[in-house]
């Protein structure tokens, strides 16, 4: 057993696991919490089910699921990957399911379960875990080590770990800057869209496949879109703020967005079928025939949005009628007015500069004996269960290093 003192500044996911690693090899460690609480974000995350990973268990096709820090994590998902994760919860206990989408869950579809495992661990280890414990400043004294105040109290480490979590401010990166680091600025990322369309928002609880785009930049995501009454959700929306997150935010998150309804199909293909439904449904009413797979409801409103006139008959669809339909569903344009509003944001792009630190140990390159690990690093995934992997490993990977 070494007699190393190690401090960890954050009672989330990834100070946990860093604290129970570290303990776990025989360091002396104390965890700290400003608030009355830990693992918050843990427990009420995936509405209370806790999303622990993903069900990709390959290293370089995990990466590609993070907008910011994927090439940065490769090395670490190479010592322990999601299939560790599934592993070490196990071992204490914990079984996980994989859902379809590939998103992994506590067979009790209970966070409790997470969090409930986490604090015996740290308690089986030796890990002292103090509430309310706000750290002021730290400073580096002669010997090395760290001095931290705590409201009337200095502690002094010999290895210090900073996982308090994304730089939703740039205060939260105070005490990483006061060591000499770079905060990139925080920006949000995961967030739904509005959009102020009465004819999108009558059509709120409607989900469909579609491809969503940014005209004028690279951003182009496919997959589910869900309509709101205040815009657009889902899958391919939240895929596209995590990739558009900086530049969506330079375009201070007011910009056209343009949907193809039918991603599958070409304008030629459309009109193709068009005129096949001239001659098989030529005296129905377009509304009443709406092109597979759009619902009824969706193809009233595009039929609408094209200038079709609602008693027009299949029959009668004039060309130009048809190509400005084609049009429509094919490339529907919205002015985004705002995004979801940061109180409903998970995941902040943002924080410790990736390449000021040594991803084989978590250790910082400036600053010998400081760590890091989550979300206080620039570090950010899409949803599925990537950002607490991304906790669990940068946690799992510094623990161990700061005890070696």
């Amino acid at each position: 057993m070494n007699s190393r003192q190690i401090i960890v500044v954050g009672g989330g996911a990834a100070g946990f696991f860093a604290a129970i690693a570290a303990a776990e090899q025989g360091s002396r460690v104390i965890l700290l919490e400003k608030t009355a609480r830990v693992l918050d974000k843990v427990r009420i995350s995936g509405g209370g089910r806790c999303n622990v990973t993903h069900a990709c268990f390959e290293p370089r096709e995990f990466v590609t699921r993070y907008p910011r820090g994927g090439k940065a994590l490769l090395s670490p998902f190479q010592k322990f990957s999601a299939r560790d994760t599934v592993a070490w919860f196990e071992a204490r206990g914990v079984k996980l399911k994989a859902e379809a989408d590939g998103r992994m869950f506590p067979i009790t579809d209970s966070s409790q379960t997470i969090v409930d495992c986490l604090v015996s661990a740290a308690q089986a280890a030796g890990v002292t875990v103090r509430l309310n414990s706000s750290v002021q400043c730290v400073v580096k004294n002669a010997a090395g080590q760290f001095e931290l105040t705590v409201g009337d109290e200095k502690l002094i480490c010999d290895r210090l770990l900073l996982a308090t979590g994304g730089c939703r401010a740039a205060a939260a990166g105070q005490l990483a800057a006061s060591l000499g680091h770079t905060i990139e600025a925080p920006v949000s990322s995961l967030f739904t869209l509005q959009i102020a369309s009465p004819w999108l928002a009558s059509l709120a609880g409607v989900a469909v496949t579609a491809e969503v785009s940014v005209p004028g930049t690279k951003l182009r995501e496919r997959g589910p879109v869900l309509i709101t009454h205040w815009g657009l959700s889902g899958p391919a929306i939240l895929r596209l703020s995590a990739w558009g997150a900086r530049a969506l935010h330079d375009l201070n998150y007011q910009f056209a967005l343009h949907i193809n309804w039918l991603p599958e199909s070409s304008a030629e293909a459309i009109q193709q079928e068009f005129q096949a439904r001239r001659v098989t449904c030529g005296a129905k009413l377009l509304l009443n025939v709406p092109l597979f797979p759009l619902t009824t409801r969706l193809w009233e409103q595009l039929v609408a949005a094209s200038g079709v006139p609602r008693d027009t008959r299949w029959s009668a669809l004039s060309r130009p009628q048809a190509q400005a339909l084609a049009q429509q569903l094919l490339r529907t344009e919205f002015r985004v007015t705002g995004k979801s509003l940061n109180k409903d944001e998970f995941v902040t792009c943002g924080g410790v500069k990736l390449d000021e630190v040594n991803f084989k140990t978590m250790e910082s390159k400036l600053c010998p004996g400081l760590h890091f690990a989550g979300e206080l690093l620039d570090i950010d995934g899409v949803t599925g269960g990537f950002n607490f992997q991304a906790a669990w490993t940068t946690g799992h990977v510094a623990g161990h290093a700061m005890a070696a």
